[in-house]
């Protein structure tokens, strides 16, 4: 079953739209947008964690306080937030803590975007966005079926032991080094030998690593980009701080974990915008004929630049990346070449909401 779109507006007024999402992730540069272009916003806050959104009450009109994030879906907080004309905005926080089968069959609220799309942002099963970017005929690292196939430097992407909705990275010379590395893992907990069958082990590019946030706008009819950043990451980024002999004598001692922990906005050389865009038009494309009506809105490719100029793309985000908030206040590098000011992405969901109001596209940018 999928959901209409006609069928969730039906009882919206569209003078008195909200925006709504999870408080997590990025939902706060999605609230200041919002904010910005004259929406109210809802912030549904977890029992612990609201104390930040409720310190940022400019940018928020309403809190509703759940036991657990899940608890969205419940009837009684869909009913509260359709009498708000809510629309929800999707972040990674959603996904992990809602799941896709409820987003996909069970939260009969408008979704900004794409829901069929947030599942594909996994590296196992049948939707894996390594199913889109090769039918985009885009580049991606090579993936490995078996430890017994590597061949060369691998990074291992798996779910973290204790931390579940992180996942434990770690880089290995070849199928002996992957094997020693990860029986330590297991031994201090960091992973667990039965996840395994849920990690993705791929070839090791090397070359500079940018997050490009893009947006194809419906209202518009044309794919932006917005901006650029890089992650900044728990424990690598204080082990690549010390002096290289300092990180050598460590080694034994500290495992590195690639937890995103924030992050810090960067430039790409201007004659490398063409590839990005040609990268970004056909993802669209591929996404539109595989999950209909394809990917609207915010999206990420997380690429490398390898010494030869290629675009090796390792990660996609099929929403608002964390990245975004990095440009909150002071807009983001290339949306003034739009817009004639530095504009957040918060803000660009936003605007495309009320545009698609104006214009009567609103059914076209949700699902």
């Amino acid at each position: 079953m999928r959901y209409n779109p006609n069928e969730l507006l039906k009882g919206y007024d569209t003078r008195r739209i909200s925006i709504a999402a999870i408080a997590s992730h990025s939902a706060l540069d999605v609230f200041d947008g919002a904010k910005d272009v004259g929406f109210e916003t809802i912030a549904v806050c977890e029992v612990g964690r609201e104390k930040t959104y409720t310190r940022f009450s400019r940018v928020i009109d309403e809190i509703v306080l759940l036991n657990r994030f899940a608890d969205v879906v419940k009837p009684e907080i869909i009913d509260r937030l359709r009498k708000r004309s809510a629309i929800f905005i999707p972040n990674r926080s959603f996904a992990v803590y809602v799941g896709y089968e409820n987003i996909e069959r069970e939260f009969p609220l408008p979704i900004f975007g794409n829901r069929y799309l947030l599942r594909y942002e996994e590296r196992v099963g049948d939707k894996t966005y390594y199913k889109l970017l090769d039918e985009a005929r885009l580049r991606r690292p090579m993936i490995f079926r078996d430890v017994d196939e590597v061949d060369r430097p691998v990074i291992v992407k798996i779910p973290h032991a204790r931390k579940r909705v992180e996942r434990g990275f770690f880089i290995a010379l070849d199928k002996s080094d992957l094997k020693r590395k990860l029986d330590r893992l297991i031994d201090r907990g960091v992973v667990r030998e039965e996840d395994m069958g849920r990690a993705s082990i791929e070839e090791l590019v090397l070359g500079a690593h940018f997050n490009v946030n893009y947006f194809h706008s419906v209202a518009k009819n044309r794919i932006e980009i917005l901006s650029i950043d890089r992650r900044i990451q728990t424990n690598l980024d204080g082990i690549l701080k010390l002096p290289a002999n300092i990180q050598l004598d460590l080694g034994d001692y500290i495992d590195i974990e690639m937890i995103e922990i924030g992050h810090e906005p960067v430039t790409i050389r201007e004659s490398m915008l063409e590839k990005l865009f040609e990268a970004g038009d056909r993802f669209v494309e591929a996404t539109r004929k595989i999950e209909p009506p394809g990917v609207v809105g915010p999206f990420t490719l997380q690429l490398v630049v390898t010494k030869d100029l290629d675009i090796v793309i390792f990660d996609v985000a099929f929403r608002i990346g964390g990245g975004t908030n990095a440009y909150m206040g002071i807009g983001s590098q290339y949306s003034k070449l739009y817009f004639g000011r530095p504009v957040s992405m918060g803000w660009r969901i936003a605007e495309e909401i009320r545009e698609c109001v104006e214009k009567g596209c609103l059914s076209d940018i949700i699902t």
